[in-house]
């Protein structure tokens, strides 16, 4: 969430800079100003009450050091009388500092001065493009079909057993998801990220500190009688592990890399576009996450951009770079590039990377901090953080893309982790 400070130094610039979102901030920043005018009122009054306290008490006690029992008894009736309203100075600040919080928390991230303007993702400008488009003949099958022919996912018995949206990957297929997997966490250990495994269920004040909560509170899978949530990415555990955490400058940046089931009720999802591997339930994932210096985190988040890229060309798949434009944005983040490979059957783009810079949103929620040697007071952190990569949609393009008479034939750099070069049609 933005600060105090933030909001109270540049109240125009952030209602401005939010238009970008096509979110108005105008009435919410002025009661925020108002509210944050009367915390600072009541706080004031209260030093000013408590100093008092302070000072009658130092009387009191030369008072009776005097043998003035009558003085002394008179300063403590104006002590007691002080401590009754600082109670009810107290109360007041805290309900107004809660109503504060409340109302902050529902101001989105600034969006970065590059973000183009725009309302939804046609108005997402293409960075660069890469890879061969594939030649597939008019009745190449898309993935759904494909899988089924190859025996390799079977969507039904998912759905017998659990629901839509939540596949059973078999044999081949179930070994081509853990290659994936593999081949991502190797080269991401290679970029210098260190392989986490976090817990697949998050608390509430994780799922904030990431700002899920409440943002995205209904698109989570909660366990009600425990209070927890199934995590919808390995950002939300892995970024938590430095909730209230201080830093040292030196150690910045800090790179981590997981690979995790995700959940995901995708609320009104419906139609062709979530046909197959396009949209699910369950789905695996790994991501990467960095904890960076402010004067950095644009500099990171081109690096882990081209990481990204550099994994999609290993997989020789055609690929492109879309910077969101400000409808398209999250809540939480304030650039965001989205990946998308070409499904060749499909004859659509499909997503299947997003990578963000936070800035200090996440940071302060988080309380997530360092501390620099020229400086006494820690300073808040930036947080970023990849998709690297999902591998639904992956696998969905991989299949249509490299679909043959024989089968579906591999990329080279996924065969030492398969241990084949071609998955066969079944039967």
């Amino acid at each position: 969430m933005l600060t105090l400070g933030q909001i109270r130094e540049n109240p125009d610039e952030i209602i401005q800079r939010l238009g970008i979102k096509n979110f108005d901030a105008r009435d919410l920043v002025a009661d925020i100003l108002d509210l944050d005018k009367s915390r600072r009122l009541t706080q004031s009054e209260l030093d000013n009450k408590q100093a008092t306290i302070n000072a009658t008490s130092r009387k009191i006690g030369e008072f009776i050091k005097a043998k003035l029992q009558q003085e002394a008894e008179s300063a403590q009736k104006r002590t007691a009388a002080l401590k009754e309203e600082i109670k009810t100075l107290s109360s007041r600040l805290s309900e107004i500092e809660e109503r504060l919080e409340q109302l902050v928390i529902r101001i989105p991230n600034i969006p970065a001065l590059q973000v183009p303007p725009g309302k939804t993702s046609a108005d997402n400008v293409e960075v660069r493009s890469g890879g061969m488009m594939p030649c597939l003949p008019d009745n190449a099958l898309p993935h759904w079909d494909l899988a089924h022919i190859c025996d390799i996912i079977d969507f039904e018995l998912g759905n017998k057993i659990t629901g839509a949206g939540f596949p059973v990957y078999k044999g081949m297929g179930a070994k081509l998801q853990r290659a994936l997997i593999n081949f991502f966490l190797d080269e991401n250990i290679k970029a210098g990220y260190a392989e986490v495994m976090p817990p697949l269920m998050v608390n509430q004040d994780s799922g904030f500190g990431t700002g899920q909560i409440p943002d995205k509170d209904g698109q989570m899978y909660r366990i009600d009688s425990d209070n927890l949530y199934l995590i919808p990415t390995a950002e939300v555990p892995v970024t938590n592990m430095y909730r209230d955490v201080i830093l040292n400058a030196v150690d910045l940046p800090v790179k981590s890399t997981a690979y995790t089931p995700c959940f995901r009720r995708e609320a009104g999802s419906y139609g062709k576009d979530v046909r197959g591997l396009n949209r699910l339930h369950q789905f695996d994932k790994v991501e990467i996450v960095q904890i960076q210096h402010p004067d950095r985190s644009y500099e990171t988040l081109e690096e882990m951009v081209n990481h990204v890229e550099m994994l999609i060309r290993k997989l020789q798949l055609p690929y492109r770079i879309m910077k969101l434009c400000g409808g398209d944005m999250s809540f939480t983040s304030a650039l965001t590039y989205d990946f998308e490979v070409f499904a060749g059957a499909q004859k659509r783009w499909l997503e299947v990377s997003s990578v963000s810079n936070f800035e200090s949103f996440q940071s302060n929620r988080l309380k997530l901090r360092f501390r620099e040697e020229s400086r006494k007071k820690p300073m808040l952190a930036h947080t970023l953080n990849g998709s690297s990569i999902a591998l639904p949609r992956v696998v969905a393009a991989l299949i249509e893309n490299n679909q043959t008479r024989e089968g579906i034939r591999l990329p080279a750099v996924l065969q030492p982790y398969t241990g084949f070069d071609i998955i066969p049609v079944s039967g």
